[in-house]
Formats: structure tokens, C-alpha cells, sequence
């Protein structure tokens, strides 16, 4: 049986291809996706939602959220281009009267109670603004996978914070803290999953939409990539956040005691990881390690065997 679950997405290049992941596979049922600010402004979040369902056009459309009218002080669209899809302008009808992310996500998971499991692609501030909403949600989730933090690894918004931590680490910490299931895939392993130009060719060598669409994004990141950190490829960080439920083999994980610094000068956004020998119980189960490999045979069998004709 498919997992349920609900993606909070931001998108962004990597954030799109993770979409696509998870609508093709049919080991997964998306009932929705929640757009949230993060890589972009909240109105391109809602916006980019829609567009990127549209393009893949998957068989079954998962309902979409409205991004909440939140700012931060950092984004990212140097690295996924103006609008947050590799610059271009994609035309596309806007679908009226969807629900505020957070209210969505608060009526899936009474709904389909303790069968969904969300996927956090982005800040959390949506999944904390559904605990204030409805404080029982912890409970109604399957599990909650959350894409962000770093360990032992620098960070990308600041020397040890991590972006999605970074954006809202007062929701990261209230999350991590709200008592349900939680997988957290941090920087240490998103940072290993890079795509090269030949990569992309081969996961997207048919002539349809969905291919045309995913392959002209794709290289306008790995352009960014290249001319930001002089790295060819493309990292497709959120990827990782959707394999995890259904390339389980490929990834080892570890109960951790994990909070997140919300006032730091300098560490604001820090996953802090409590190793001493005191500590409170295991809030997460952390990703440690991955096989990669596993993962990238594991996309291409995704895209090459379910990706529109």
C-alpha cells in the first residue's frame, strides 16, 4: 500500500524535481502539497506549486496550499533564478480558493488521521503555525520527515546554520519538540546526492512537457551551481527527503537528542546535538549515513519508468 503523505514545499529547482519524485512514484499517494516561503517570496511559492503540478501533470492531483504571507530575512533565488524555475516565465492558469498551507495540512490530517506522513522541503513554519492551529496534529501524523539542520557539516546560510533552520528556527525548534515521529535528513547527507549535466540528460531524455520542463531547470542550476561555488552538477537536496520513505535501504539513521539555537549572534538556525551523557530522550531519528548510489538507481528507475509520455 502507498504511503500517504503531504509535501511543504518551497520551490526552487531541487524542491520541484523532489515533487516530481514523489507524484511519480508509485510507491507514494501525494495528497497534497503545501507551499511555504523559503527559496522564494510566498506569492511565487503558491505560485510555483501550481505550475510544477501542472507540468508534471500527474495522474491524480494532490490539493495545493496557499504559502502563508510570511517573510525571511534570507532567500535563495540566486541559485534557482528569478521566480525560483531557472528564471523562465512559465505560463500557467492559477487555480482559485485554496486553503492557507497550514489549514490544509490541519484538514488532510484529520482526514486520513495517523496515516500521512508530511515531508518538510522547506522552513517549518508552516508544519509549527498547524500545531498552534490544531495542537492534536502531532498525534494524527504518521511520522514527519524533515529536510534540514546540519551535524558535523558547515552550514549554507551561515557558518553552522542550515537554510530551512535558519529561515524560522523558532518553528524548527517547536517542531522538533512537538512529540511525533521524526526523521531528520540534515546537510551532512543532502549535500551528497549531486547530478552532472550527463545525469540529467539521461533522467530526462524524452521529449515530453514534464521532461522538456525538469531537464531547462535543471540546467539553469547547474549554471548557478558552477558560477557560485565553481562545482559542476547540481545538488538535489530535497530528493533525499522523499527517498527516504521509499528507498528505506539506502539510509542508516540514529536516535538523537536534537534542539535548534533560535538567538544566537552568530548560531541563530544551529542544530544543536546533545551527545552528553545527561541528555533528554531521542526527539529524532537523524540520517547519518546514506548509500547513494542506491538512491540515484533508485530516481532513475522513478523517472525513466514513470515520467509522463
Amino acid at each position: 500500500m502507498a504511503h500517504k503523505v503531504v509535501l511543504i514545499a518551497d520551490p526552487g529547482i531541487d524542491t520541484a524535481v523532489a515533487i516530481a519524485a514523489a507524484l511519480y512514484d508509485p510507491q507514494l499517494e501525494v495528497l497534497g502539497i503545501a507551499a511555504t516561503a523559503g527559496n522564494i517570496s510566498a506569492e511565487e511559492a503558491t505560485r510555483n506549486v501550481q505550475i510544477v503540478v501542472d507540468y508534471l501533470d500527474p495522474p491524480r492531483w494532490p490539493r495545493l496550499g496557499e504559502a502563508l504571507p510570511v517573510r525571511y530575512e534570507v532567500e535563495g533565488s540566486r541559485l534557482h533564478g528569478p521566480g525560483g524555475l531557472g528564471g523562465i516565465h512559465w505560463p500557467y492558469v492559477g487555480r482559485h480558493r485554496t486553503l492557507p498551507s497550514d489549514k490544509l495540512l490541519v484538514e488532510l490530517t484529520s482526514e486520513y488521521s495517523n496515516e500521512i506522513t508530511v515531508v518538510c522541503l522547506g522552513p517549518l513554519t508552516v508544519l509549527a503555525r498547524s500545531l498552534d492551529r490544531e495542537p492534536q496534529l502531532a498525534k494524527r501524523v504518521r511520522q514527519i520527515v524533515v529536510v534540514g539542520g546540519a551535524w558535523r557539516e558547515p552550514g549554507n546560510a551561515s557558518a553552522v546554520a542550515e537554510f530551512h533552520f535558519y529561515c524560522d528556527p523558532e518553528s524548527a525548534r517547536q517542531v522538533l519538540r512537538c512529540g511525533a515521529p521524526i526523521i531528520l535528513v540534515p546537510l551532512d547527507i543532502t549535500r551528497q546526492l549531486l547530478i552532472s549535466p550527463a545525469e540529467i540528460a539521461a533522467l530526462t531524455d524524452r521529449e515530453t512537457r514534464s521532461a522538456r520542463f525538469l531537464r531547462k531547470i535543471l540546467h539553469y542550476g547547474v549554471g548557478a551551481t558552477s558560477r557560485l561555488y565553481g562545482i559542476e552538477g547540481f545538488h538535489l537536496k530535497d530528493v533525499l527527503g522523499v527517498a527516504v520513505l521509499t528507498c528505506r535501504q539506502a539510509f542508516h539513521m540514529r536516535p538523537m537528542t536534537v534542539d535548534v539555537e533560535t538567538r544566537g549572534e552568530l548560531t541563530r538556525g544551529m542544530a544543536v546535538v546533545d551527545l552528553t551523557p545527561k541528555r533528554a530522550p531521542p526527539n529524532v531519528d537523524m540520517v547519518t549515513d546514506v548509500h547513494i548510489s542506491v538512491v540515484r538507481e533508485h530516481l532513475y528507475r522513478i523517472f525513466r519508468r514513470y515520467i509522463p509520455n
